[in-house]
């Protein structure tokens, strides 16, 4: 059987051919690298045990340290980060630390095993200017970036101090020790919250010119579009916002006023930008747009009655049969027995209607207490009732009184 390959003949041939002084170099160098590429491997797993062994060594010690040492960190009475999650955050740092030790120690090392090889050398040179250039053109637009970092700060610190002033003089206006003349004190707080929004909208537009690439068309692009939206979203709540920045101005009603919009009636319990709550008398909480209110007719019991003082009125019909002196003395008696009713100016009645059948009367008392006027309408008629009747005066429709022929009179008994 003839065979594929002679290996007589090719050895034969192979002690022929000439040991040249270049092959045996780079024999020599290929041997080298070789051993380089180990010794750097061999350093590499040395320096990973090490950096394994520092951060083991350093974590218990350092985890305490910081503990023993940090505070809870409180926003506003909001306990943003307790101790617990600081140590957790703290290991997840000092986790991250060690992977990013690792991995610089592996972009230093990896490159190093194949730039020893001329074949592989350009390629790791293509690869590390791939990582080093972004990096270094990163690291001087930062530098060239730094003065304008100096402005924004110089900026924001001066406007956070102007915010501080003006809450200070907000709050000496507010507390009444600082009177300016034809300023309310409820005009402080709504005042100061449009002064500091002001504040911010010229600050961002100072620093807006100063942010990378803030010329750049995609840069403006993305303005552009988030303005649209914006805008879009927030017609409803700009025209409530404007309503209650006009009401704040008007001030037809204060925290605490007792008001009636519409049907409701209540406490105003809340002013807001956008809305304001009312509590109505069975303590709920009726929640009304400032648009709304600035586009209805609104009441306002309260200011009425430290003003001018509210008056309270309820009517009844009487049969032409009675003298009008007697029913207006037992309407007054009535107004008179009730709590809550000031003496000055004294109660009237008056003869709101002269009907077919009946006369119309109309007690009308003054009171300055908005808050009890349930109270006071109840105990009111109770006393029309218990005057009525104890003279022998029937309180009855006077329709029916006409038909009723023999009926009894509609009376308590005793």
């Amino acid at each position: 059987m003839k065979r594929l390959f002679d290996f007589d003949s090719l050895y034969a041939y192979r002690e022929q051919l000439p040991l040249t002084k270049e092959v045996v170099e780079d024999g020599g160098d290929l041997l080298l690298n070789i051993g380089l590429v180990v010794l750097i491997i061999v350093v590499q797993a040395l320096l990973i045990k090490l950096t394994y062994w520092l951060f083991r060594r350093w974590k218990f010690r350092l985890t305490l340290f910081v503990l023993r040492r940090v505070k809870p960190f409180v926003f506003k009475d909001y306990e943003v980060l307790n101790i617990h999650r600081q140590g957790i955050a703290f290991l997840q740092t000092y986790r991250l630390l060690r992977i990013t030790v690792l991995a610089l120690q592996l972009m230093v090392s990896i490159p190093m095993m194949f730039y020893v090889f001329p074949e592989t050398k350009k390629f790791v040179l293509t690869m590390v200017s791939y990582i080093w250039n972004p990096a270094k053109d990163i690291f001087w637009s930062a530098v060239a970036y730094l003065p304008n970092v100096f402005k924004i700060i110089v900026i924001v610190v001066c406007i956070h101090y102007v915010v501080k002033l003006l809450r200070y003089f907000s709050n000496e206006v507010a507390s009444g020790r600082l009177k300016i003349n034809g300023f309310y004190a409820d005009w402080a707080r709504p005042t100061f919250l449009i002064m500091r929004f002001l504040c911010y909208s010229f600050m961002l537009v100072m620093i807006w010119p100063l942010l990378p690439s803030s010329n750049s068309e995609v840069f403006q692009g993305v303005s552009v579009f988030i303005g649209i939206i914006v805008s879009l979203g927030s017609m409803s709540i700009f025209g409530n916002l404007m309503a209650g920045l006009v009401m704040t101005y008007m001030r037809p009603f204060r925290v605490g006023d007792f008001i009636k919009f519409g049907d409701v009636e209540g406490f105003v319990v809340e002013k807001t930008a956008l809305v304001t709550r009312l509590r109505t008398r069975k303590n709920l909480v009726v929640t009304i747009p400032n648009s709304n209110l600035m586009s209805a007719q609104t009441s306002n019991f309260t200011s009425s009655a430290e003003n001018y003082g509210i008056i309270v009125h309820t009517k009844v019909t009487i049969g032409y049969d009675m003298k009008h002196d007697v029913i207006e003395n037992l309407l007054l008696a009535a107004a008179h027995a009730t709590h809550h009713i000031d003496r000055k100016p004294l109660p009237f009645v008056m003869v709101t209607q002269l009907d077919d059948f009946y006369v119309e009367y109309e007690i009308n008392a003054y009171t300055h207490r908005t808050d009890q006027l349930p109270a006071i309408y109840s105990q009111l008629h109770q006393n029309i009732l218990d005057a009525f009747h104890g003279a022998g005066v029937e309180i009855m429709s006077p329709h029916i009184f006409a038909h009723r022929q023999d009926l009894e009179l509609q009376i308590p008994k005793e």
